[in-house]
């Protein structure tokens, strides 16, 4: 899947679920899945075992992936979630927000 809005370091917005309004930065995407990891967002506990690292074992928080559905590139011009266009430029596209014309990064 070429054509995603969402790839790896962008800034986005949740707009549903229990971190809707909160922003981070995207670690990971998951196109087969259709989901996105984002930092600060999702956080599960996940018991983790007993190893040489980590002798006494005990209970860890991570970020869950959440779906694409739920996060919106984040617009440092229009300082919210935003939908955007792809504009050809040559042979490259790249994304732009629809509201303002800010170019994304790609």
């Amino acid at each position: 899947m070429s054509g995603l809005r969402i790839r790896k370091n962008d800034t986005v917005i949740a707009v549903a679920g229990a971190d809707a309004g909160k922003s981070g930065k995207v670690l990971q995407v998951l196109p087969a899945r259709g989901r996105v990891v984002v930092e600060g967002l999702r956080i599960v506990k996940k018991c983790l075992r007993k190893t040489q690292d980590n002798p006494q074992g005990g209970i860890g928080a991570k970020e869950a992936p959440l779906s694409l559905c739920n996060v919106m590139l984040y617009c440092p011009e229009c300082k919210r979630g935003v939908r955007v266009r792809r504009v050809k430029e040559g042979d490259r596209a790249r994304r732009q927000c629809r509201r303002c014309g800010h170019a994304f990064g790609g």
